[in-house]
């Protein structure tokens, strides 16, 4: 008897850590400082929190934005402002190993695991515009910018190839590969602790910025309307620019409002900093803040 409910029991823990991993999404928007969007087929949509990702996902961010990505074995990426990133390809492959291909075409991102998904076993490269990093490290800085491609190793290992050129290792920590556009490539050199921090913020979701984050509370009424129609008009302005408005259908002394939103955010400041930044754009005259 002990015997079989031991049996049920493992049984059990086993068929819940399959449908616990059947239902992980190979990426998911863990925050975003908007605007940002993705180009999915036909459609383009603005970025939330929540929002889960696929194949050939084509990912963008404005002037001053950031987004934060958590993939499916739980490394994040970072992306920074006026960048595209383009996630070519996700799946958990054979004995739960992480198959993944990036490309960066513009912009900084950053690719961090952290001390518990660390000896999670992966097989991802991340593609800066013309060099390839195959990823074995647990942080990885990179930009793809108009004069030169980056690649900065924090902690970790990964292998570089430039174009068709034979690839290398990079294994010590705190090192950098610069690939001029069309020059020879500098030799890797080690990356000052200064210049690190300035290459960090360009990926790096500040707090009170006015990102959102999924689980965050507050949120912004950027608008009150007595009809839909009008609320619609306001919405598909903000969602056009890139923002993740959505309508709220409420009540109020026996009359039919309609709020236009932005929510998931994480606090009071962040969302009066949100609410600062579109008021006066895109016909958003007095936005307020709520929990």
């Amino acid at each position: 008897m002990k015997k079989l409910a031991f049996r049920c029991a493992a049984a059990l823990l086993l068929l819940a850590a399959q449908l616990a991993t059947a239902a992980t999404p190979n990426a998911m928007v863990e925050a975003v400082q908007m605007p940002a969007w993705v180009e999915r087929g036909a459609l383009t949509i603005p970025l939330a929190p929540g929002m889960e990702l696929r194949n050939q996902d084509r990912l963008h961010t404005g002037a001053n934005s950031k987004l934060l990505l958590k993939m499916g074995e739980g490394s994040l990426v970072r992306l920074g402002g006026n960048a595209t990133l383009v996630l070519e390809q996700m799946a958990e492959g054979k004995d739960r190993v992480f198959d993944a291909a990036m490309k960066v075409l513009r912009g900084a991102f950053r690719f961090t695991t952290g001390v518990l998904q660390a000896h999670r076993r992966r097989n991802i490269s991340i593609t800066i515009d013309t060099v390839t990093a195959g990823i074995r490290g647990t942080d990885v800085w990179g930009k793809a910018a108009a004069d030169k491609d980056i690649v900065c190793l924090i902690e970790g290992s990964i292998e570089v190839r430039r174009g068709q050129a034979q690839p290398f290792q990079m294994d010590q920590a705190m090192s950098f590969y610069v690939a001029p556009k069309g020059a020879p490539a500098l030799p890797v050199a080690p990356v000052a602790p200064k210049q690190l921090r300035v290459w960090s913020a360009e990926t790096q979701i500040a707090p009170g910025a006015g990102a959102a984050w999924r689980g965050g509370k507050w949120k912004v009424i950027a608008a009150s309307a007595d009809t839909r129609a009008e609320a619609l008009k306001l919405n598909d302005a903000l969602r056009a620019a890139g923002y993740a408005a959505e309508i709220r259908q409420l009540m109020r002394a026996n009359k039919r409002v309609y709020e236009v939103r932005l929510t998931q955010l994480p606090s009071k400041v962040d969302a009066e900093a949100l609410a600062a930044s579109i008021r006066g754009r895109m016909g958003v005259t007095e936005p307020r803040v709520s929990m």
